[in-house]
């Protein structure tokens, strides 16, 4: 079905695999597209929980954007680019009702650092190298970069990772906030697994209206407290609601169904 993601779930964990490795799994228009899809396939499926993003092989999650897809364009086609990249794949996965976890293998950088941006979470193995080097090339990040960077570790770190073009380290990456976990690239699949196991154990229908409330404090125009006190409210109207107080109060472990 699909030609550049490999797709498997385990224990209702999807873990969509971009499967490139000869490019070091870098994102072309094809990619972007068939990443969409499984995620939004993965989203309506009641029987996964969480997803988790990967790259082929030990040396690359995703290396940039495929360059020469568009080393020629115009203006236009430029803000187009980063336009529909954004609606159909970075800005859909920040707002997907269930958990992303990027686990990052390797390389990532450019568009593939933006990728693990947009996610929820992210673990890196000890080997990854994390950059956006863009102005190198006489662009700037087209994918969000600019802005989740900066809001994950500040505008003045973000600002040096940007201007520079340089590389991080894992562990630098972790120090700065930037990535949740650093493993050694044997343990990476399995700590996002562990991580994705814990956050499945609670109700999937408040996790969403957690997603929901966090995103909206980084949203101009929208009062995050405001999002919060709305979805809190929606809470009350769930079954996990029901099922979670239930069980608290009668000392059980819930069940959750997230409806």
């Amino acid at each position: 079905m699909y030609e550049n993601v490999l797709i498997k779930t385990e224990n209702g964990i999807r873990i969509i695999t971009i499967n490139r490795p000869a490019q070091l799994n870098a994102l072309n228009k094809n990619t972007i597209s068939e990443l969409s899809q499984a995620l939004l396939e993965a989203d309506k499926e009641d029987s996964v929980g969480l997803i988790i993003i990967t790259g082929e092989g030990e040396k690359s999650f995703v290396a940039g954007a495929d360059i020469k897809e568009f080393a020629d364009f115009s203006i236009s086609e430029g803000g187009t680019l980063a336009k529909t990249g954004q609606s159909s794949l970075f800005n859909l996965i920040e707002n997907l009702t269930k958990p992303v976890i990027a686990a990052i293998n390797g390389f990532a950088l450019g568009g593939g650092l933006e990728l693990a941006l947009s996610c929820h979470l992210r673990v890196a193995s000890s080997n990854a190298k994390l950059g956006l080097p863009e102005v190198s090339l006489g662009l700037i990040p087209g994918y969000g970069g600019t802005q989740r960077l900066a809001q994950l570790v500040g505008k003045g770190r973000a600002n040096e990772m940007i201007f520079t073009a340089g590389m991080i380290s894992a562990e630098e990456a972790w120090r700065m906030g930037l990535v949740n976990h650093v493993v050694e690239s044997s343990d990476l699949l399995t700590k996002a697994m562990e991580i994705g196991q814990k956050i499945m154990r609670n109700s999937p229908s408040a996790i969403a209206a957690a997603i929901v409330a966090v995103n909206a404090g980084f949203t101009d125009g929208v009062n995050g407290y405001n999002v919060e006190i709305e979805e809190f409210g929606k809470c009350f109207g769930t079954k996990d609601f029901k099922t979670g107080t239930s069980a608290f109060l009668s000392k059980e472990k819930p069940s959750f169904r997230g409806k």
